[in-house]
């Protein structure tokens, strides 16, 4: 019984691994040459070298497993070469499921994205089944995920490919090495770094429910069937006020309209692509995605997989003491 997870370096993936080492299965990664592997110390994995882009590196990945935990993606809400991110979401993604059902997996779990679903108009929670389409898709990350879910439905009604799809919401947590978006928030407000907030908010969720979610999904989730795996709807305003009480900080408390920022997302985003530096803290197409309220409900993973979530303080708490513990937050 060989697992291979992708992305196990990463913040979820890593997650993932742990989880599947917890009970007894043997685990195989795919980690770049010269990556960030912190993630993935002390834990007894077998590492296949290569880039998710690679078609040796997916098929050596691939030889002889029974499950696949398909997580990795390149996560950016900003990315000066699109093309790239289409690669890696897309087209390595549809051949790597094809080669791990060619290896001997007998199940496939594809880590989507909530950002794939609709958002009601009515104020009401998003569903797995609420309708949108490509051409709602804000971004490449949104629309790179959103023709990958097409693909994937694609091989299991014409290939019969057993694939089960997880979408997770915000996860927060340990290990956010990288770290996400939404851990560049919670690091920010932490240390008292965000005077003010815009109206949106997120499905926060701790990242080792989304793991056990993984599995479930595994062993319970209908083919061709997606799952949300979420936790607690918050404002931003609130998850704000939230990680001050943890930390004994002042959350902000001036609002801003949207376009107020907007000017300066275009400024970071110029000042990225000439200086090629890292993505730009506010981006254009983030303030978009922010126009809405990004609340989902997991009860379809509760009632057909038995997944639960635990308060989402934890996860902010377990989220803020490791980044002290790692520097990215000063010690108290």
């Amino acid at each position: 019984m060989t697992a291979l997870v992708t992305g196990a370096t990463g913040f979820i993936g890593s997650a993932v691994a742990r989880a599947l080492l917890k009970r007894g299965e043997i685990v195989r990664v795919l980690a770049r040459v010269g990556g960030d592997r912190r993630n993935l110390e002390g834990l007894d994995v077998e590492i296949i070298e290569g880039d998710l882009r690679d078609a040796a590196a997916r098929e050596a990945a691939t030889r002889k497993i029974t499950s696949l935990y398909h997580v990795a993606a390149d996560y950016r809400l900003w990315v000066p070469d699109p093309a790239a991110m289409y690669a890696t979401n897309v087209d390595a993604t549809t051949d790597l499921l094809r080669r791990a059902a060619e290896g001997g997996a007998s199940r496939l779990v594809y880590t989507s994205s909530v950002a794939t679903l609709g958002i009601p108009t009515d104020g009401s929670l998003a569903t797995e089944d609420t309708p949108i389409s490509l051409s709602d898709m804000v971004g490449p990350y949104k629309r790179s995920k959103f023709m990958a879910e097409e693909a994937v439905h694609a091989l299991v009604r014409d290939e019969k490919l057993p694939v089960v799809i997880t979408n997770p919401t915000a996860p927060v947590g340990p290990r956010d090495v990288k770290p996400t978006p939404t851990g560049r928030t919670v690091v920010e407000a932490a240390a008292g770094r965000i005077p003010a907030f815009v109206d949106t908010g997120l499905n926060l969720v701790h990242v080792d429910d989304v793991a056990q979610g993984h599995l479930l999904a595994h062993d319970k989730g209908v083919i061709g069937e997606r799952y949300i795996l979420g936790g607690e709807n918050l404002s931003l305003q609130q998850i704000l006020q939230r990680i001050a009480a943890l930390t004994g900080g002042k959350a902000a408390t001036i609002k801003l309209p949207h376009g107020a920022i907007l000017p300066i997302a275009y400024l970071a985003e110029f000042w990225a692509k000439i200086f090629r530096t890292s993505e730009p803290f506010v981006t254009v197409d983030g303030l978009k995605l922010a126009k809405k309220r990004m609340f989902f409900t997991h009860a379809k993973a509760v009632r057909d997989l038995g997944y639960t979530a635990r308060p989402v303080d934890e996860a902010l708490l377990d989220a803020i003491v490791w980044f002290r513990a790692h520097g990215m937050l000063p010690k108290r």
